[in-house]
């Protein structure tokens, strides 16, 4: 029986500015997401019957779960009804990205296991539906479909593939001892979207995305997640005094990322971390990703 295995990226937001509450509920960001190479691994194999049987390798907690509510799950049967497809599937989901830290994990499980669908069935799903069907699973999924860097605006599900920027090597650091969830990040973060400042314009933004220059990192969730959790802030301050160019909250956490200029300088500076895991990984650029999912 054929199948098919893919590499699924994590990535970090390289700017994360939270606009406000929109009418819908959702919050209305802007944000220049950044794929790295710590990665999980989809399998899927083609098999007899109708079923779809999914098995969580390298995460105990996440693999005691059902399964049915499953990002990689929901997104074969999502292209399974989409592309027709009738036989059962197989799915292998072997875990390195840590669960709720902020590094995307599942919502690039989701996109790999959409474009791996596609690639078993060797038929495509048009672009528009497939970013459709992407944002359905999760805000970050459509990002997971382009990879390499790109400009996030409204949920950060409209995607705008932008120029492969610098390359970094990247230090993440993830706490075992603290979770953020981020619906607790931006309940945090409620009362200062309404006194603070006027946020910048999206001209000014689009600036920022389109220099071939690093653009300063920022994240908005700091301000609320370490007043909560100041080792957070202490990981940060510390990634920094070790070398870092510059180091930031990953999305609305509890990982801390750091940029340094070399992978020697990321491995000395991982020695200080000893209680909590560390990934020496680099940033990937579009046409690498691109690459990584075709096989």
């Amino acid at each position: 029986m054929p199948s098919v295995r893919l590499k699924a990226f994590a990535k970090i937001n390289m700017r994360l500015e939270i606009l406000g509450k929109r009418a819908d509920g959702y919050h209305e960001l802007r944000t220049i997401f950044q794929t790295i190479s710590l990665h999980d691994t989809v399998q899927l194999e083609a098999v007899r019957g109708d079923k779809v049987e999914l098995v969580v390798e390298g995460d105990a907690s996440l693999a005691s779960e059902p399964t049915k509510g499953n990002l990689v799950r929901r997104a074969i049967e999502a292209a399974r009804k989409e592309l027709g497809w009738k036989r059962g599937i197989r799915a292998t989901l072997t875990k390195r990205i840590p669960v709720g830290r902020g590094l995307g994990g599942g919502s690039s499980d989701a996109a790999a296991a959409l474009i791996g669908m596609m690639r078993l069935a060797r038929k495509q799903i048009p672009a528009e539906r497939l970013i459709e069907i992407g944002s359905s699973l999760g805000a970050d999924v459509p990002f997971f479909l382009h990879g390499g860097r790109a400009l996030g605006v409204g949920r950060g599900d409209e995607i705008y593939p932008l120029p492969d920027g610098p390359h970094h090597t990247v230090l993440v650091v993830s706490p075992h001892d603290i979770g953020v969830r981020t619906v607790d990040a931006y309940g945090w973060l409620a009362t200062r979207l309404t006194s603070r400042d006027k946020p910048p314009t999206i001209w000014s933004f689009c600036a920022l995305c389109w220099s071939a220059q690093d653009v300063g990192l920022r994240n908005d969730f700091e301000a609320a997640v370490f007043p909560r959790h100041s080792r957070l802030r202490s990981i940060k301050r510390a990634l920094l005094q070790r070398g870092a160019a510059e180091a930031m909250l990953a999305g609305s956490g509890s990982a801390v990322f750091a940029l340094f200029r070399s992978p020697a300088m990321a491995r000395r500076a991982a020695q200080g971390f000893p209680q909590d895991q560390v990934f020496i990984c680099d940033t990937v650029s579009r046409g690498k990703y691109r690459l990584a999912q075709q096989g």
